[in-house]
């Protein structure tokens, strides 16, 4: 049978040509389909095994001839073919676009040169591509910004010379503290090295394996004598207009990195521990972070509450991504087969991920672009806060990462009416009362009047703001989106907690005792029924309630992915409509359903 096979299809070495041979016999009916399926298996098993073994090449990155989608006349990507001894009218033109593109991104653009605007890989030569980037750099000039090359590839090996495509990232000197911010929440099992990996990042230290780093971030004394954190810390990683890192290495407070930043990281640190997983629910639902990092150990794998944290960043539709720590302390087999196991979660039904793990700065430039631009990727990074493995794949991602909302879903949001979001209170000496949260609408400026509540009768009382600061530095105006501290002077803290809004007057606001919710059932070991007393986490609202009725049971909406999370045990997914019962703290206060 060998020797017909040869004939038919040809003589080949060895066994992959003759499953080829085969295969191709399965579509025309041939009675070799059996040994042409085990064929074909084998040869996809040698495939995969070869893939695997397969060392990095050593050439330079390789872009496929695949064209990018047309260019878009809104957000903040622009194509240029090429950019050579523009006419001083052209020259206007370009400034006057680079600052519009630069407004979409709120701060930050991504030109490619050498592309279309069909999208179509021209390329450039070598002369042409630097000329045309030493236009983009006047240009940079001219509007107030600084411009950093991200990747040069070539798009075609084969031609007599070589054409290169650019990515240029351009990027707003900051005024008047007016920095891009980012929050990050940082989740992970405990003893995973959250707070270890964001001491690295944030101090420009690497850990000496016994817990170092993390010291600076804790805030209470058990927590420094169990190494576990119980409670939210927040820490800072800053970016200037070039790209560079600015962290505490360099800078001794927080006030320097805000003031020579440009971009601005925010890490949410929140706990581990399965008893504190109320506060990372809070730290989830009150601070809206925009990105999530999932932190997996990599000699434990995905073990005690990691399940239960990417469900929950899944539940609030946050994007996630992951690092994988600790690779110094396994051998690269270990790490293999943590990372196999991400990916199969990611991929299962209820989750529908595409994990893209990132070994290159290549792959760090190419997660952060198609992480910011479809929910379903889902980067991955292999870290080691001792040895300093991948770091600065991570620092580059954080680097070039775009805020989720573009120019104009901000401005929309800016002309609403304010709405101040009160997290946390301090009295400060010769302050006063100081606040802490996020402002969700609106436009809050110093000597601003406000009103806040609701109180316990359910009333709201009136103050006024008299200074306001971002991460520890004095600011005049607060915009929608972002996070700061409020003086209100003499007013009585006692009136205050946390949950509490403070709102324009204009709102007219007003408290309820009753709404309506729809909720998926994932699992649960008892019944839920007309009486039972839940917990409702609403942003900042940790409220406890009692369900009054259950209209209905239906079957779940398509958006709702979260079937991989149930417990096994549970045969079917119920989905109601409840109506809960609460009290005047409830903060939800305009008269409609929730």
């Amino acid at each position: 049978m060998d020797s017909r096979v040869s004939e038919l299809f040809g003589s080949g070495s060895g066994q992959k040509s003759g499953c080829q041979g085969v295969g191709s016999n399965v579509s025309s009916g041939n009675g070799f389909g059996m040994g042409s399926k085990k064929c074909l298996k084998n040869a996809k098993k040698a495939k995969s095994r070869s893939s695997r073994n397969s060392k990095p090449s050593n050439n330079p990155p390789y872009l496929p001839p695949a064209n990018l989608p047309p260019e878009a006349e809104e957000g903040n990507i622009e194509y240029k073919l090429k950019l050579i001894d523009p006419t001083q009218y052209r020259f206007e033109h370009l400034a006057t676009q680079m600052k519009w593109r630069l407004q979409e991104g709120r701060g930050e653009a991504v030109y490619q040169i050498g592309v279309d605007d069909n999208g179509m890989l021209v390329g450039l030569s070598e002369d042409d591509l630097r000329s045309s980037l030493k236009t983009l750099g006047r240009m940079a000039e001219k509007v107030g910004a600084d411009i950093t090359i991200l990747r040069e590839r070539e798009v075609d090996h084969d031609a007599d010379i070589p054409r290169k495509i650019a990515e240029v990232l351009i990027r707003k000197v900051p005024d008047d503290q007016q920095f891009l911010d980012l929050r990050v929440a940082v989740l992970g099992n405990v003893d995973s090295g959250k707070s270890t990996l964001l001491g690295v990042l944030t101090q420009g230290e690497l850990d000496n394996g016994r817990g170092r780093a993390r010291l600076n971030l804790f805030r209470h004394l058990h927590e420094i004598q169990t190494g576990r954190t119980s409670s939210i810390s927040f820490e800072i990683l800053g970016f200037n207009s070039k790209g560079e890192v600015v962290n505490y290495s360099e800078s001794r407070t927080a006030e320097e990195i805000c003031e020579s930043a440009s971009k601005m990281i925010t890490f949410i640190d929140l706990a581990g521990h399965h008893k504190y997983l109320k506060t990372t629910i809070f730290g989830l639902t009150s601070y809206c972070p925009d990105f999530a990092m999932l932190v997996v150990s990599a000699n434990t794998g995905i073990a005690g509450t990691t399940r239960e944290h990417l469900g929950l960043a899944m539940a609030l539709k946050v994007p996630i991504f992951i690092v994988v720590s600790k690779v110094d302390l396994c051998k690269r087999d270990t790490v293999e087969r943590t990372v196999r196991q991400l990916e199969r979660i990611l991929k299962q039904p209820g989750c529908n991920k595409v994990p893209l793990v990132v070994s290159t700065a290549d792959d760090a430039v190419t997660a952060a672009q198609q992480f910011a631009q479809s929910s379903s990727i889902t980067p991955i990074f292999t870290v080691s806060s001792v040895s300093g493995e991948s770091l600065n794949l991570l620092k580059v991602f954080f680097n070039i990462i775009p805020p989720l909302s573009n120019s104009k879903e901000q401005e929309e949001l800016m002309q609403q009416l304010t709405e101040f979001q009160v997290d946390e209170i301090y009295t400060v000496p010769d302050v006063g009362t100081v606040v802490g949260g996020t402002l969700y609408s609106g436009i809050c400026r110093e000597g601003e009047q406000l009103v806040v509540g609701p109180t316990d009768s359910g009333q709201f009382l009136k103050l006024t703001v008299c200074s306001i600061q971002r991460n520890r530095s004095a600011c005049r105006v607060l915009r929608a989106g972002q996070a700061a501290t409020l003086a209100l002077d003499t007013f009585d803290r006692s009136l205050l907690r946390k949950g509490m809004v403070m709102v324009s007057p204009e709102m007219n606001p007003t408290i309820c005792w009753l709404f309506e919710a729809e909720i998926v059932l994932l699992f649960h070991a008892k019944t839920f029924h007309k009486g039972f007393q839940v917990t409702v986490h609403v942003g900042n609202i940790r409220q406890t309630a009692t369900v009054k009725a259950v209209h209905g049971k239906v079957s779940p909406p398509p958006y709702h992915n979260l079937s991989v999370w149930r417990n096994p045990a549970v045969t079917d997914r119920t989905f109601y409509e409840v109506l809960l019962h609460g009290i005047p703290k409830l903060r939800y206060f305009f008269n409609t359903k929730t």
